[in-house]
């Protein structure tokens, strides 16, 4: 017993250093301060340390979802027209390439070659003698030259005073006619300008008719030209069927001009001379007259239908027939014999034709 009572107080003496250390703890709270800041400051530190190795462990996946496409998510409903307005710039950045002005750059390049690989050919012609410009009533007309010769087709035509070609280079054969008259130039063209200017020797002829003072209807006359030769005056013809009033430009030189007034025998003619770059004008005197025939009953009766009419010259060559009532023929002066047939019978009658005096002729059905 007293032993246990013993071990009892040494157990109490065993704990009461550790009660004392706690009452001591208790006792001094300026230790107990200094023992909870270290206790913090370690958890604090450990804490970031764990909070630290977190967010390393979880960085290469949030470096995923960052580059993945997550742009678009994010992207709100207000920022897509932003979007929308810029998806036709992109394009426009590739639209011009360095390819593209390439491909474009030879044809530039090329382009300057081209005035040299075919020249231009201006051209003008010329009145001979007094060297005037033509204006107009010119036809030009340009052939390729091969061996020494004109190609049947021509590369060129214009009407034009004063045209202008764009040939190849090489040897050409120009050819302007003005009216009647031309002239024909060999020409070379290179790969520059070329400027040639054509001398024609021609003029213009303008003709008409009339009786006395009195000028004739252009429609009532028309003229044949004649070039004449030796011993033939109408050695070779070069306009027919002219009326009065139309312009005929001729080379120069002397013409046979033969006038016929109606279609008769009422014909005059002229010798005449076209110079050149000068301007011709005649007109032909005809002496003739227009008369109408009848056949009546009596002086100043009605004509008869149905009669055929031959108007003779005194020595009984045939001028001209006709049939009808009351025929009107145009007749040179001179005497004339008229012979009106009706119904089986011949009648006739000589009559005088003056110039400028129209009238009737009247033959008696006796």
């Amino acid at each position: 017993m007293p032993g246990r009572v013993k071990g009892r107080q040494q157990t109490k003496v065993a704990l009461s250093p550790i009660f004392a250390r706690k009452s001591a703890l208790r006792t001094e709270p300026s230790g107990i301060a200094i023992n909870e800041a270290s206790f913090w400051n370690l958890y604090r530190l450990m804490l970031k340390r764990v909070v630290a190795f977190f967010l390393l462990s979880l960085a290469p996946a949030m470096a995923q979802q960052t580059d993945a496409p997550a742009a678009p998510p994010a992207v709100s409903e207000q920022q897509q027209p932003a979007e929308a307005t810029q998806t036709p710039v992109a394009p426009a950045v590739p639209a011009p390439p360095v390819p593209a002005p390439a491909e474009a750059a030879p044809p530039q390049a090329a382009a300057p070659v081209k005035p040299d690989a075919r020249g231009l050919l201006f051209l003008t012609a010329q009145f001979a003698i007094t060297n005037k410009t033509i204006a107009s009533g010119l036809t030009w007309r340009v052939f390729p030259e091969i061996d020494n010769a004109a190609s049947e087709q021509p590369v060129a035509i214009s009407t034009e005073p004063a045209p202008a070609f764009q040939l190849e280079p090489g040897p050409y054969i120009v050819h302007v006619a003005y009216g009647l008259a031309s002239a024909v130039r060999r020409i070379t063209v290179g790969g520059r300008e070329t400027n040639e200017r054509v001398t024609i020797a021609a003029g213009g002829l303008r003709l008409s008719g009339a009786i006395g003072q009195t000028p004739l209807q252009p429609a009532q006359v028309t003229f044949t030209i004649y070039a004449p030769l030796p011993n033939n005056s109408e050695g070779r013809l070069v306009a027919q069927n002219v009326k009065g009033g139309d312009l005929v430009r001729l080379p120069e030189g002397a013409y046979h001009v033969v006038s016929a007034y109606g279609d008769t025998n009422a014909i005059t003619r002229a010798d005449l001379k076209v110079e050149s770059g000068t301007l011709t004008e005649a007109t032909m005197n005809h002496r003739a007259a227009t008369v109408t025939l009848k056949l009546v009953s009596n002086p100043g009766g009605e004509a008869l239908a149905g009669t055929a009419f031959s108007v003779l010259t005194p020595g009984g060559d045939i001028i001209r027939e006709a049939i009808g009532a009351f025929p009107s023929l145009i007749l040179a002066e001179g005497e004339y014999i008229c012979i009106a047939r009706h119904q089986g019978k011949v009648y006739q009658r000589p009559f005088k034709v003056e110039s400028g005096l129209d009238r009737d002729i009247e033959v008696l059905a006796r």
